[in-house]
């Protein structure tokens, strides 16, 4: 017996699809029923990959009394939040308003006009200590609305008020100056765990756009403090378990300060995120061990995330068979039947194996001892052991295929799809690995043709169906993607349609009277309130995105509308830059951008040219996170002539020459790498 979610492409949606609650997808449909049957309507939000959601699914959803309960008073409507982010924002933000925290599985109970009066988050099947058992919630949640409807209509009035409160976002008093990002940056230094890296305690999330900004700092400043927490933190998450020593890449978060005991789940964002971040601190630093986790986290991406025709995949659960982190975990005994006794023993020593364990029984693989200390330890070289944990880590691979993998959600989202494609394409120049870049042309030409029809986005792609309008963060992200690949290929055809996306956003996104970005489109109606938060979460906010890629699309168009409308962006959230830094970085980088000195930099020459390759290798090797690059090859039909800043420049005697220029100041051009290296350098 199936339910209507069987004709839904979520995979979240289709774990329901059998519940014996008589669930409606999102729509007119359901809340046209409650309407005519004068019901409350129960949401419940979600993901595929998340732990509690699945528990909360066997041990309620799947329970034929409490379905019955839910189906003779409510409409039933199930939400995967990966699909619908700006319903998940504004009833994630009533119930945290309701009960003072949040999270998922995110149940909410609203009015058959979509207003919301009460809710919470996971609820057990019988009521426990501290919390109410879920059939309890129903009977109370029914019984208000049928018996006491004038307090749930004043409830659901004062809920709405304070959500409409919520997205104002202050006024453009002020200025804009670099006092405002050493203001941030201490104001964020209190917060920083010294010891253990990252930010404040358990839990602990990576928060890569903040780690951005003190990379930003450093290189501004010079300050070192700045680019010890960087790399403490970077160090401390590569050695932990929230890195997946095994298959490279990040799950979600650590529930310790320590980085050791994730949550299992692996997000494509997170991943794309901390990626980019490693590659930064690699040019930053030079230091191999960051070049490393680039490549096993973008290895992992292109080997389990990826989709034959160029999409990236959402998740995958922190589950397998029903146990948490199963597929993750070893045993001691195992080491010694997969690797044999002796290289057992040196993997164990490096990852941390005992038989006792680290996290119920089993091992959560992690290094709490460096490379050289352990190969001192053992009477052999750093290269000796590294060949011998290369060899186990392969061996150790290939076994764990065999076991049963987390469910994997395979929808193609525009936005973290944008995420990841900047990461790639980024990496491949700075990494030389082409690759990447094959991946990168492969998944920007998918988009583009299944979820792009030259105006208007779409947010989703599952089983050959695009479907939902794009949200802001469709856009912003995107279309940073197309710009990173632009300046790897120097092909106009992608500039072109970033420029046209970047247009459409502000089209469709872009308040005039309320000077800012909303988070859904002007025409997407039928939602109690417009969200519009400015808060970075696990991924910008799309007015966050969206400020730093007009900065792109500023200086490569020339044209000042773009510049306007990032002034007046900054300006209305200056005043939380330095309160909330850490709820503000990818706002902070921006406004980093922004305030100190775009460099653009244009390489002119021919396209398979050793010298041409050459100015372009010297100019990606370098930490230089506010240069606009753009190029443009003599022999190619496209001849870049859109850029404001190519217009022009040419060859110098033949030679490709590279010209570097600050506040509409050039400099002479160069056709020396060498010159061209201490040039670069002089930037900072």
């Amino acid at each position: 017996m199936t339910n209507r979610l069987i004709n839904e492409t979520s995979p979240y949606l289709l774990q329901h699809a059998e519940n014996p609650v008589d669930w409606y997808p999102w729509g007119d449909e359901a809340f046209e029923r409650a309407v005519n049957e004068d019901k409350p309507v129960l949401v419940s939000i979600g993901y595929s990959a998340c732990h509690w959601c699945h528990v909360m699914e066997k041990e309620s959803f799947e329970n034929p009394e409490i379905a019955r309960i839910m189906n003779e008073n409510f409409i039933n409507i199930k939400v995967d939040r990966e699909e619908h982010p700006d319903i998940d924002a504004i009833y994630m933000a009533a119930v945290q308003a309701i009960t003072g925290s949040g999270g998922w599985p995110l149940n909410v109970f609203l009015t058959p006009q979509k207003r919301p009066y009460y809710g919470g988050t996971y609820f057990p099947p019988e009521t426990i200590p501290g919390r109410p058992g879920f059939p309890t919630v129903l009977e109370v949640a029914a019984s208000a609305y049928k018996n006491r409807k004038e307090q749930v209509e004043n409830a659901a009035d004062e809920i709405i008020a304070y959500l409409n409160q919520s997205y104002e976002i202050g006024s453009k008093a002020g200025s804009l100056n670099t006092e405002q990002l050493d203001l941030a940056y201490a104001s964020l230094k209190p917060n920083i765990d010294i010891k253990n890296g990252g930010f404040g305690s358990a839990p602990k999330f990576p928060q890569p756009m903040t780690l951005e900004f003190l990379l930003r700092q450093h290189h501004r400043t010079g300050d070192q403090d700045a680019l010890f927490t960087v790399e403490r933190t970077l160090d401390r998450m590569a050695k932990g378990g929230i890195y997946d020593q095994i298959g490279g890449g990040f799950h979600r978060y650590s529930v310790d300060e320590r980085w050791l005991v994730p949550h299992f789940e692996k997000m494509l964002y997170d991943n794309a995120l901390l990626s980019r971040v490693y590659l930064h601190a690699f040019q930053a630093t030079g230091k191999e061990q960051y070049r490393r986790i680039v490549e096993e986290t973008l290895d992992y991406v292109l080997r389990e995330m990826t989709d034959t025709d160029g999409g990236f995949y959402s998740t995958q659960d922190a589950d397998s068979e029903g146990v948490e982190g199963k597929y993750y975990t070893w045993k001691l005994e195992e080491l010694r039947e997969i690797l044999g006794n002796e290289l057992a023993r040196i993997a164990a020593y490096y990852y941390d194996v005992t038989e006792r364990g680290n996290f119920e029984g089993t091992n959560i693989l992690n290094r709490v001892i460096d490379e050289d200390v352990l190969a001192h330890k053992l009477g052999i070289t750093t290269d000796e052991l590294m060949a011998k944990i290369y060899r186990a880590k392969a061996a150790l691979l290939e076994e764990r295929t065999k076991r049963v993998s987390p469910h994997r959600d395979e929808k193609v989202l525009t936005d973290w799809n944008g995420l990841m494609l900047a990461s790639l394409a980024e990496a491949a120049v700075v990494l030389d690995r082409n690759d990447y870049l094959e991946a990168a042309l492969a998944n920007a030409s998918f988009m583009t043709k299944k979820l792009f029809d030259g105006k208007i986005l779409h947010h989703v792609y599952k089983d050959g169906k695009a479907k939902i309008d794009g949200y802001l963060l469709d856009y912003a992200a995107f279309c940073e993607g197309l710009i990173r690949l632009y300046q790897v290929t120097f092909d106009d055809k992608w500039l072109t349609i970033a420029i046209t996306i970047a247009d459409s956003m502000i089209e469709r996104f872009w308040d005039e009277s309320r000077e800012s970005f909303y988070d859904t489109a002007i025409e997407n109606d039928g939602l109690i309130v417009r969200p519009r938060d400015v808060f970075d979460n696990a991924v910008p906010s799309g007015s966050a995105a969206a400020t730093f890629v007009l900065i792109h699309i500023w200086h490569l168009t020339g044209d000042t509308i773009y510049e306007k409308l990032v002034q007046i962006s900054l300006m209305m959230v200056h005043n939380f830059l330095t309160k909330y830094p850490t709820g503000f970085g990818y706002w902070l980088c921006a406004l980093e951008f922004y305030l100190s000195g775009v460099q653009e930099i244009a390489i002119i020459g021919y396209s398979d040219d050793d010298a041409t390759k050459t100015l372009t290798e010297v100019i990606n090797s370098k930490y230089l996170p506010n240069k606009v690059l753009a190029g443009k090859y003599i022999d190619r039909k496209h001849d870049g002539t859109g850029v404001a800043f190519l217009r022009g420049k040419d060859v110098v005697a033949g030679k490709p020459a590279v010209y570097v220029c600050e506040g509409q100041v050039c400099r002479e051009p160069v056709v020396d790498s060498t010159v061209l290296e201490g040039l670069l350098e002089s930037l900072r």
